[in-house]
């Protein structure tokens, strides 16, 4: 089966594929090393490149004893930021110089593709020395003004927290980390935007306000009061992104949400007010701040996605309810 605009459907031309085929794509795809840890853990996330084809993201698993893939495309080229739908407020994050920048969504949003195009402006117009640290490698990006090191987590490094305290020791200008998943990857992230770098990374959450109380919340309470210091002093923005099927099925459309800090936000980091924070990005508008609700109501008063589809994506039905009814 294949995805074709989030829906999945059945490839009639091919034939069912059974789990003799399928170890034999394994041994084609894996090499030694890559079937060891398949079988120790029963699950393997990694990349690889058809030539003259394309990159792929690939997860391996079993499931009922067998083996199953599930592959996404990754395109070779990384998308220009014009293109992909975001507010144009987005790209000033390529600008910055230190802080803490995060893209959120659910899996399959496009979250590696945002941090993807801002690193490559990063690349185009400055002469920095980024690092990526990856689980796996997605995009490949080249040397342009900026010399670009990517690691790959179990081919180039052990965790993401070591490969992030080794990073500091690299003389870094920017650091993107492909997933924020523990108290300790975060913590030295936070350090390290402290000191004086721009660190790019992602999260699995919905919403600005809602990525703050995750990251808060994978420390224990006792340490609360710390975290949102230093959060409240680092961060920068926050983008926050949905990608829906369009109503004439001509593919997808980016929904997103966008807090840019500013000294009241922060206040409200500190104090650990975050359920305020959604009424300063919808008082925001004209600095480049949006709100999910905002923007999902626009495309359904538009008619390019469907208003039960908007009603789905949204994290706040009253809200959304207020900005269907401006239409």
């Amino acid at each position: 089966m294949v995805r074709i605009n989030s829906r999945l459907s059945v490839v009639d031309s091919f034939d069912v594929i059974f789990p003799p085929a399928v170890n034999e794509i394994l041994d084609s795809l894996l090499d030694e090393s890559k079937m060891t840890a398949l079988q120790a853990n029963k699950v393997l996330d990694f990349s690889f490149s058809i030539p003259g084809l394309g990159r792929f993201r690939s997860n391996i698993y079993s499931q009922r004893g067998t083996y199953a893939i599930a592959i996404r495309l990754l395109p070779f080229e990384i998308p220009h930021f014009d293109g992909l739908g975001l507010p144009v407020s987005v790209k000033s994050f390529a600008d910055k110089t230190k802080g803490l920048f995060l893209v959120t969504g659910a899996t399959g949003s496009g979250k590696s593709t945002t941090l993807a195009s801002l690193l490559s402006m990063i690349n185009e117009e400055h002469n920095y020395h980024i690092i990526t640290i990856e689980d796996p490698i997605e995009y490949l990006h080249r040397h342009k003004k900026s010399l670009v090191s990517q690691r790959e987590i179990g081919e180039d490094a052990s965790s993401f927290a070591s490969a992030l305290r080794a990073a500091l020791r690299e003389d870094p200008d920017v650091i993107m980390v492909g997933e924020m998943r523990d108290a300790e990857t975060i913590s030295i992230a936070l350090t390290a935007a402290e000191t004086g770098h721009l660190v790019l990374s992602t999260l699995h959450t919905v919403g600005a306000a809602k990525s703050i109380d995750r990251i808060i919340d994978a420390f224990p309470p006792n340490q609360y009061n710390q975290i949102r210091t230093q959060l409240s002093a680092v961060l920068e923005g926050v983008v926050s992104q949905q990608l829906i099927p369009r109503i004439d099925k001509e593919g997808l459309c980016v929904a997103s949400e966008v807090m840019l800090v500013n000294p009241a936000i922060r206040n409200l980091i500190r104090e650990g007010k975050h359920y305020q924070i959604n009424n300063i990005i919808q008082t925001g508008q004209s600095s480049g701040m949006q709100l999910m609700e905002a923007e999902l109501a626009s495309y359904a008063n538009k008619g390019i996605i469907d208003r039960e589809e908007a009603i789905t994506r949204s994290q706040d039905q009253q809200l959304l309810n207020q900005f269907l009814n401006r239409r």
